[in-house]
């Protein structure tokens, strides 16, 4: 009895849940070449702003291997060029949003009931709203630009790292050595440092890599509505929302940019979800 009640979960979690290494592997390979892009794009392509009218609208072809644009500019130059704008915020935010986000949670953690209670209240308030009408929201009241878009996805996305970061640390504080630290009289805040961060770091540090992902999708959602980056700097949701009129002439112009957004997040979300698995798999 006991067997046939045991077997259906190792089907359930083990098999259904691990990912191949090779897809991890190929996954991990395409980022490094997108991120390879966005920190040299100048080695792999070249100026996104060359102006060439008598080729506008071109299809692809050995001289632009992605066509061009209404203003003859090479589609692939800014595809390249585009991903350091697009990875500047998805990566960025994300990593601001784990830091306000970690701070948050261990306060809310660590600082009493009554902290604990306003804390979660307050992120409970911002998780109500979808990640992309909150950054909207912010967006709606700093302006666009890059930075307040980055601003506007960490504001969406730190919430989420203060509930993941309070609950883990609430697990780690029942450890019988952290519970004989803080009852000697150790301060909680040295407590958090030398026994609950090495404990959450690394869960923490697999939720990044998945919501870098997300934070790609809002940004280059706001960008699509004209409240991303300045129309100068080339990022893929601004491609996407700029080549609408174009559809019919050169609806490469939109094959290349969204085909980019996509190949990221799903190489990223491989990459996380590979990550968890083996996180999780050490842990037991």
């Amino acid at each position: 009895m006991t067997g046939a009640v045991e077997a259906p979960e190792v089907v359930r979690r083990r098999p259904g849940r691990r990912i191949p290494p090779l897809g991890t592997a190929v996954a991990g390979i395409v980022f490094a070449a997108i991120v390879v892009a966005a920190v040299a794009p100048g080695l792999l392509a070249g100026s996104p702003d060359a102006i060439e009218p008598a080729v506008a609208l071109h299809s692809p072809s050995g001289a632009h291997p992605f066509g061009t644009d209404w203003l003859g500019r090479d589609v692939y130059a800014r595809v390249v060029h585009g991903a350091r704008t697009t990875l500047l915020i998805g990566i960025g935010s994300t990593v601001l949003a784990c830091v306000t986000g970690a701070g948050w949670g261990l306060v809310a953690a660590l600082g009493g009931r009554v902290v604990d209670q306003i804390a979660m209240r307050v992120a409970d308030v911002f998780l109500s709203f979808p990640a992309i009408l909150m950054a909207l929201l912010v967006v709606a009241v700093l302006g666009p630009g890059t930075v307040n878009v980055t601003i506007a996805v960490t504001v969406a996305l730190a919430p989420g790292f203060a509930r993941i970061v309070r609950i883990r640390t609430h697990l780690v504080r029942q450890f019988a050595y952290v519970r004989a630290a803080l009852d000697q009289g150790i301060a909680p805040w040295r407590v958090a440092w030398l026994h609950i961060a090495p404990n959450v770091l690394l869960p923490i540090g697999v939720l990044v890599v998945i919501n870098i992902g997300t934070a790609i999708i809002i940004g280059s959602s706001l960008s699509f509505l004209g409240l991303g980056p300045e129309n100068a700097v080339p990022d893929w949701g601004s491609m996407l929302a700029q080549s609408r009129n174009y559809l019919s002439a050169a609806w490469t112009l939109a094959l290349f940019p969204g085909l980019a957004v996509t190949v990221t997040v799903l190489s990223i979300s491989v990459l996380g979800r590979g990550l968890r698995v083996r996180t999780e798999e050490g842990e037991r």
